[in-house]
């Protein structure tokens, strides 16, 4: 299947079948799909939650306005965006790059302080804005990768984001959930994904200059 059919054949999936589960193998390669996101100035300013465990996504139902993905899908992937960009991060970034690249760490002096400069002009609100964008950018990867290993997805906004960040224990002066990805196979049951799907048309959608 290329890349073409993959996504021709992928939809937002309203309900999963609950009796089967995505093997680890084609979990681990969406995973490194989203790792390997493009990411402005390459801080990654984002985690990436699996919750697999049933318990969890048990709990978690009540957050989503829609309750028939989350309750059948086999994992549910949160991504959670960061509100700052503390100089401990920056400098965790740093010592990263300076031993995956065997670089001594102060030749990258001038890039980090082009990062800092950056950072400090920015507000809070701006910052959380710029990370959230970053996310999406995961999320389009993982959606694509899914479609690759035929593992059917969803992405939901739909949830109440205090109870999620409650249940999953998460330190909101620092981030916040910022849209969420069910992964699993379609259900028999779903009608959706016997219709047909609804683009604009290429005249619309592209203008060539």
């Amino acid at each position: 299947m290329n890349y073409l059919e993959a996504l021709s054949r992928r939809y937002s999936v309203k309900k999963f079948n609950p009796d089967l589960k995505v093997p680890e193998s084609n979990l681990l390669n969406i995973l490194e799909s989203g790792k390997l996101a493009a990411s402005s100035l390459g801080l990654q300013p984002y985690r990436i939650l699996v919750v697999q465990s049933a318990d969890i996504i048990q709990k978690l139902i009540p957050a989503f306005y829609n309750p028939s993905q989350i309750s059948t899908c086999s994992h549910l992937i949160v991504i959670v965006s960061k509100k700052t960009i503390e100089d401990s991060y920056i400098e965790g970034y740093f010592r990263h790059i300076s031993e995956v690249r065997n670089l001594e760490i102060e030749k990258l002096d001038l890039f980090k302080n082009s990062i800092n400069q950056h950072i400090t002009q920015q507000t809070e609100n701006q910052l959380f804005g710029w990370a959230e964008k970053q996310s999406y950018i995961v999320l389009a990867n993982l959606m694509y990768a899914a479609a690759m290993e035929n593992i059917d997805s969803c992405p939901m906004e739909g949830f109440r984001q205090n109870l999620i960040e409650e249940i999953l224990e998460i330190d909101t002066d620092r981030e916040r959930v910022t849209v969420t990805l069910a992964l699993g196979y379609r259900s028999a049951e779903d009608h959706f994904q016997h219709m047909k799907k609804v683009r604009k048309p290429n005249e619309k959608l592209f203008k060539f200059i």
